[in-house]
């Protein structure tokens, strides 16, 4: 059986032969700025859930276990502090309840990283850093913004913000010469 998936997997297509093209020289100084364009690009063509991204973290323990899983990004709002030359790596929120596998991993070690896939694209961007808690109020209401909310709160609802220090985009290409581009605070 190995085989014959090892053969089915082998032979499915990687990427679409019409990738958008990207060049890092043109690339903005700025990762936020770039996120957004790749995003509003995502959008127009019809991306699905072009907010959805892989946060992966880690326990504490010596055997740092890793997890990951989909999760929507709730907003990216720029560095009040930490940018560098004029260039803001932003704050990107999601949230998570408290008692979740997810929310006992980022209270034990409150590092994370996002992964952002558009498949149709091409195109990941990875998003790595710290993770601070926010609010109480700002999780409330995130909670009562979410779809379907019933009026009803959710106390172990948590608002999370990521501050990146290093933000990566990588681009897929036809000839396999994928293309990296990585901003390092």
């Amino acid at each position: 059986m190995s085989d014959s998936l090892r053969r089915r997997l082998r032979a499915l297509p990687d990427f679409p032969a019409d990738l958008p093209s990207f060049d890092p020289a043109t690339a903005p100084a700025d990762p936020v700025a770039l996120f957004l364009d790749w995003f509003e690009h995502a959008l127009d063509a019809g991306v699905p859930q072009p907010h959805a991204f892989s946060l992966a973290t880690a326990t504490a323990t010596a055997t740092g276990l890793v997890s990951s899983r989909m999760l929507i990004l709730k907003n990216l709002e720029p560095a009040s502090s930490g940018a560098t030359a004029g260039v803001d790596f932003g704050v990107w929120q999601f949230a998570s309840t408290r008692t979740s596998r997810k929310g006992r991993e980022l209270t034990a070690n409150p590092h994370a990283a996002l992964n952002f896939y558009w498949a149709a694209l091409g195109r990941q961007v990875r998003v790595v850093g710290e993770v601070s808690v926010l609010s109480a109020e700002a999780s409330a209401a995130d909670w009562e913004e979410r779809p379907g909310a019933d009026g009803q709160a959710n106390p172990q609802w948590q608002l999370y913000a990521l501050h990146p220090t290093e933000v990566e985009f990588w681009q897929a290409s036809g000839d396999r010469h994928h293309i990296r581009h990585r901003y390092v605070l």
